[in-house]
């Protein structure tokens, strides 16, 4: 099947430079949709097209250099064998060492060391890393010497909103106070670039944003919810991406046919619903796009109209014969024994990128533990929020029952979280200064600064934060499952300083909002640590950007927090019963080689999830998928422990 497009706009003539200034294109997409692909693809289209281009990526997973078959890095690199285009890999956490060190060295010389210390504090702020990112690109983005820049990772409305903090700058810079991204002075010489940047984004003469997913309804779910929050700051989504569709050639019995008439009814529903310029679709290969060949033939499908190659019949370099045996990689007493509770409540933390599958694992867990007579609570903090179209039931922000003896279901209502954070943070700083006979204390200021903090997404996650700590007191429950933990960048607000100088910071204020607050943060951080008392579960499928995601979240929660990971789920593995021909051969052989390496990287019992022809819905389908889930048939009924509630 070739490129469909929108009748009013091409692929083409979104990505593809109009005037004489630099232009920007911007891929956007969860891990693992193919979003490196089409953007090294689209900027090999572009150099091919006779347009300077320069290819930036700042996807903390970066895989151009395996993509291009050579060494990128740091530095703005030649792209061997295509005139015209360079590119560069930007290590986040060198961006971030940088910004930070270029930040306190000016103040050294006007600072006391106690003063520097609390500013190097400040500077951990998870959110700095998002700054600092957002930093590379303000540079990128004044290069007169390319005609087009392509951005594989695009900036998020999240770290957007970020960028217009405070609203008010020439106040709090004179105030001379904090943010929740640094202190305010440190951003004076930053101010007028950002604008510009912010600017430059809006402009849609000049900047083309494009999101890449693949044919599945959530994945359509999560583009439709980034786009609209990218729509409210004003920057507008012009290309979309569907990448990964199946080959009508190559599905030749009931379960394949199937899965690709569902991916079809997807592509026909994005092309009606989602408000973009154009519309293109790529299928899936047999094995990994790598090389230039196969860039060319991506980047003709997308953008010259012609119909992409797919060679059914020929071997990837992947030795197919690995793919014998997935269930030996499994060890299903290790996993039972990390989801089964002791004589305490047993915290099990379902994790990893949007799309793997995370939250129907999650919800078959929770389904499995409850048939075997374990009071079981299960609770989303994910924004999609769709334990109800999973349970058939409605779930609200409290816990409910979903139809089944001991399983109950809540999700965590982002708007009412935040309203209830709201709530208690002001009337904890209204409270805090009303005794206060400081006439030099402008209360009313003290308090729009608050609120203006308030409108930070930092404010949304300690919200979501605050009601996640609330499940650890509910009673009665032998197990409770989260789907979607909190991540390193998250637990580490709860890590920011306590007494930061001048403009009083979320962390201060959310430590300080209730007594034992702080004690309670503490002790709900410990029991995530105790491996004995908690189980992480990282979700993820059988590919490099996945796998690499999902490694990197590890190792930042162990690194920052102290969290270890104590599961893994290999989620979408290909049945051995369906697909009898090389393609699905190949695409096995590489999933196997993927088991491997995940099996190496994370010292964790790994649990193996088969693709379904559908996703399950409903107690009966996700009790009967339970039973294809290594170790979860396995947990079995037997007498619940008397729970010593936390």
């Amino acid at each position: 099947m070739a490129q469909s497009q929108s009748t009013t706009t091409s692929a083409r003539e979104v990505v593809e430079p109009s005037g004489d200034d630099t232009e920007f294109v911007f891929f956007s997409g969860k891990g693992g949709v193919g979003k490196s692909t089409v953007s090294c693809a689209t900027a090999t289209w572009l150099a091919d097209n006779d347009y300077e281009t320069l290819l930036v990526t700042t996807d903390p997973a970066p895989n151009l250099s395996d993509i291009f078959g050579q060494s990128i890095g740091h530095e703005v690199t030649a792209i061997d064998g295509i005139e015209n285009l360079s590119a560069i890999e930007i290590d986040p956490d060198t961006a971030a060492e940088e910004y930070r060190q270029e930040t306190i060295e000016p103040m050294r010389e006007l600072l006391g060391e106690e003063e520097i210390q609390t500013v190097e504090e400040q500077l951990n702020s998870p959110c700095v890393e998002e700054i600092a990112a957002f930093d590379n690109f303000v540079d990128f983005m004044d290069s007169p010497e390319y005609d087009v820049v392509v951005f594989d990772t695009a900036p998020t409305g999240h770290t957007i909103r970020l960028m217009e903090l405070p609203s008010d700058w020439n106040a709090e810079l004179e105030k001379g106070g904090s943010t929740c991204i640094g202190p305010a002075a440190s951003m004076e010489d930053k101010k007028q670039d950002y604008e510009r940047a912010i600017d430059t984004l809006q402009d849609d003469e000049r900047t083309s944003f494009a999101f890449v997913g693949k044919p599945e309804d959530s994945s359509i779910d999560e583009i439709e919810r980034s786009a609209s929050d990218l729509g409210e700051l004003g920057i507008e989504s012009q290309l979309l991406i569907l990448n990964g569709y199946l080959p009508e050639s190559v599905c030749e019995d009931p379960f394949f046919d199937g899965k690709r008439a569902d991916e079809q009814a997807v592509i026909e529903r994005a092309r009606e619903e989602f408000d973009a310029d154009a519309t293109a679709t790529y299928p899936l290969q047999p094995g990994e796009i790598a090389g230039l060949d196969l860039l060319a033939d991506v980047g003709g499908a997308l953008y010259d109209g012609r119909e992409a190659t797919v060679d059914v019949g020929t071997a990837t370099d992947v030795d197919a014969d690995g793919a014998a045996d997935f269930d030996s990689m499994a060890d299903a007493d290790a996993v039972v024994d990390q989801l089964t509770p002791g004589e305490e409540t047993q915290y099990l933390f379902f994790t990893g990128k949007g799309g793997v599958g995370k939250s129907t694992v999650a919800s078959t867990a929770a389904t499995k533990l409850a048939e075997a007579g374990h009071e079981t609570l299960v609770v989303t903090t994910d924004p999609a929020a769709h334990l109800e179209d999973i349970f058939g039931e409605p779930v609200g922000h409290e816990p409910t029952s979903v139809g089944q003896e001991n399983l109950d279901a809540a999700r965590i209502d982002q708007e009412k979280a935040l309203a209830e954070y709201r709530e208690q943070v002001l009337d904890h700083v209204t409270e805090m200064y009303e005794d206060k006979d400081d006439t030099q204390i402008d209360v009313d200021a003290a308090i729009a600064n608050v609120e203006e903090e308030l409108e930070s997404p930092c404010a949304e996650e300690m919200a979501a934060l605050e009601k996640f700590v609330s499940y650890f007191d509910e009673d009665g429950y032998d197990v409770v499952v989260f789907d979607t933990a909190p991540t390193g960048h998250t637990l580490r607000l709860l890590e920011l300083p306590s007494d930061w100088k001048g403009f009083m910071d979320l962390g201060s204020l959310t430590k300080g909002a209730a007594p034992a607050k702080g004690d309670q943060y503490d002790a709900v951080i410990e029991t995530m640590k105790d491996p004995e008392r908690s189980t992480f579960a990282f979700v993820m499928y059988p590919e490099y950007t996945p796998m690499m995601e999902a490694y990197r979240a590890a190792a930042d929660l162990k690194d920052q927090v102290g969290i270890e990971t104590s599961l893994v789920v290999a989620n979408y593995l290909l049945p051995e019963e369906y697909g009898d021909n090389a393609f699905f051969a190949n695409r096995r052989a590489q999933q196997a080689q993927y088991l491997e390496e995940i099996r190496d990287r994370f010292d964790a019992p790994l649990m193996l999830a088969p693709l379904r022809q559908d996703e399950p819905i409903g107690l009966e389908e996700l009790s009967a998928f339970g039973e294809e889930i290594t170790g979860l048939a396995d947990v079995v009924e037997e007498d619940a422990p008397e729970v010593t509630p936390s």
